[in-house]
């Protein structure tokens, strides 16, 4: 049976799942799209951080106790000109792929947020077909100036 919980603080992450596991998770099943286990370090702690114009969520799917999907949700504190929540990660484990897990992670997330959600997503990526299904739209073209390293 499939259990997806909305975790608020990361007292609840602790008791979840644990931070470090949840890390784990996303960097392994992300796949070619995983950003460093730093980089989602950051967006977790921006999630649960009690400073002004920040905060999120954190989704988990869980199968017989196995987690087997997440989803970190941070908050722009920018309604005005951009939308309210960025989700910054989804994944779901690669053997449950295509049994709905993904739209159910999303739908929870739609229900959470008291708000308009964006997303970054490659062209190339097969969950942007699950992101079109559930009513994302391309609105911009995202471009980036990189300094120099």
């Amino acid at each position: 049976m499939l259990n997806i919980e909305t975790i608020l603080n990361m007292e609840s992450l602790e008791q979840n799942i644990g931070k470090a596991a949840l890390i784990d998770f996303l960097h392994t099943h992300l796949d070619r799209f995983r950003d460093t286990k730093s980089a989602i370090t950051k967006a977790i702690d921006y999630a649960f951080s009690a400073d002004p114009g920040r905060g999120g969520y954190i989704i988990t799917a869980k199968k017989d106790g196995k987690l087997v999907g997440a989803v970190v949700m941070n908050n722009t504190g920018m309604q005005e000109f951009i939308p309210e929540y960025y989700l910054i990660y989804i994944a779901v484990d690669a053997s449950e792929r295509g049994q709905g897990i993904g739209a159910k992670l999303l739908q929870k997330a739609f229900d959470t947020a008291d708000g308009d959600i964006a997303l970054h997503v490659e062209y190339d990526n097969p969950a942007k077909r699950l992101y079109e299904r559930m009513g994302f739209s391309t609105k911009y073209a995202e471009m980036r100036w990189q300094r120099s390293k």
